[in-house]
């Protein structure tokens, strides 16, 4: 199953993040993908709000990983953009970081390619108009059910144009 929405401005962006937080319920691993300035970060802050979380989200570039405990919900937010190397993941504590009981966000995971478990869900940002859009691609049945309640959100909750896409790929209306 695959879904497109357009975010026509950071609000919506950050809106759509956390309605995609709910949706997660707090577990899976959900790889963030896009361009520099795509708005990785930005969506991320989307779903850590929808688990409680009021400050300010950066990307750990540097750091790799900002882990945060909201409500009995742990989510560690990846930013693998700096890694030279995917067996950097492991001196880092990497797997003990990426559990069923987490909710794990990883910006650039292409460059964990190889170690890395398989996402739940993917999350393409691409700049599109004045905004982005988002294309989501579920690769587990965990993320399937992702999916089906972001399709089944009420329309003052989905305050984003919803594009779903058919089995081909092609967009429904």
């Amino acid at each position: 199953m695959a879904m497109q929405r357009q975010l026509d401005d950071e609000d919506r962006q950050v809106a759509f993040g956390e309605c995609l937080g709910r949706a997660l319920q707090g577990h899976g691993c959900v790889h963030l993908q896009g361009e520099l300035g795509a708005g990785k970060t930005t969506l991320a802050r989307g779903i850590l709000r929808a688990h409680g979380h009021r400050g300010a989200v950066k990307s750990p570039t540097y750091t790799l990983v900002e882990p945060y405990e909201l409500g009995g919900v742990r989510v560690h937010h990846f930013d693998l953009y700096r890694l030279g190397d995917p067996e950097e993941l492991e001196f880092i504590g990497g797997r003990d970081l990426m559990t069923a009981d987490a909710l794990c966000l990883i910006e650039w995971p292409e460059r964990g390619e190889g170690w890395l478990p398989t996402p739940d869900l993917v999350v393409t940002l691409s700049l599109a108009d004045m905004g982005r859009r988002a294309d989501l691609e579920a690769f587990s049945d965990r993320g399937e059910c992702v999916l089906a309640r972001l399709a089944a959100l009420s329309p003052t909750e989905a305050s984003i144009r919803n594009d779903r896409m058919d089995s081909k790929g092609e967009t429904a209306t």
